[in-house]
C-alpha cells in the first residue's frame, strides 16, 4: 500500500558525492497538506522522498479524486512525467510532513543517459510499480467491494499512520459512502472491530476468508 525504494535514496545520499550534487540535488520540506507536484504542471525537478508519507491522486474533470498510491520511503516523484516531456499527470500531496532530495530536470536527465546504476535502480522501480498497478486492477475487477477493503484493512493493521475515511475511499476508487456501507457490513459479520479499521479474526479465518471470495 505504501510504495518504498530504499535502493534509489541509497543512490542519491550514499554515492553521489557533494561535488556531483552542487546546487542540482538539494532537499525541501513540505508541511502535511502541501503539494509536491500539482496536475496539469510541469517540473522543474524530479524529487526523491526521504522522510514522511505523501499521497499521489488524479482529480477526475467532476472533481473527485483517485488515489494512485501512498508513497513513503525513496520513491520517485515526477520522473516519467520528465522522461517523457508531459505535464504532470497526478498531483502529489504530502500527508505528513515530507522532506525529499530535489533534482534538477536536466541533471536527472544527465545521469540516466550516464549513470547504469541509476539507469538500473529506475527500471526496477517501474516494473515493481506496474506489476503492483496490474494486481490491484485486478481485484478490484475481479472481487466485490469487501474482497478490496480487506486486503486494504490487513495492510492498515501492519501500519502506525492513521488514514482518513476520504483518503481510503478514493484509493479503492469508491465514494465514502459506498466506503462506509462495506466497512457496516463488516462489521455485522464480526469480521471489522465495531470502533475501527482494525481486524476481528485471527490471521488464519482471515485466509480462509480471502480464499473463499476466489471460489
Amino acid at each position: 500500500m505504501i510504495h518504498t525504494n530504499r535502493a534509489i535514496l541509497s543512490f542519491i545520499e550514499d554515492q553521489l558525492t557533494e561535488a556531483e550534487k552542487k546546487d542540482r540535488v538539494f532537499l525541501q520540506t513540505w508541511p502535511a497538506g502541501g503539494h509536491i507536484l500539482r496536475q496539469g504542471q510541469g517540473n522543474k525537478y524530479v524529487f526523491v522522498q526521504r522522510t514522511g508519507l505523501s499521497k499521489v491522486h488524479i482529480t477526475e474533470d467532476n472533481g473527485k479524486d483517485f488515489i494512485v498510491q501512498f508513497l513513503g520511503e525513496g520513491e520517485l516523484m515526477g520522473e516519467i512525467e520528465v522522461i517523457q516531456k508531459n505535464p504532470n499527470l497526478t498531483t502529489i500531496t504530502a500527508l505528513t510532513e515530507v522532506t525529499a532530495w530535489c533534482i534538477t530536470t536536466d541533471y536527472f536527465a544527465y545521469l540516466i543517459t550516464h549513470n547504469a546504476e541509476l539507469n538500473r535502480l529506475l527500471l526496477i522501480s517501474l516494473a515493481h510499480r506496474l506489476n503492483q498497478t496490474s494486481a490491484r486492477a485486478s481485484y478490484q475487477q475481479v472481487y466485490p467491494a469487501e474482497y478490496a477493503m480487506l486486503k486494504l484493512l490487513a495492510v492498515l493493521a501492519t501500519l502506525e499512520t492513521p488514514f482518513t475515511k476520504r483518503d481510503l475511499a478514493d484509493y479503492l476508487g469508491v465514494s465514502v459512502r459506498s466506503f462506509n456501507r462495506t466497512l457496516k457490513q463488516l462489521r455485522e459479520r464480526s469480521i471489522v472491530h465495531p470502533d475501527s479499521f482494525d481486524l476481528y479474526i485471527n490471521r488464519d479465518a482471515f485466509e480462509r476468508l480471502m480464499r473463499e471470495y476466489g471460489e
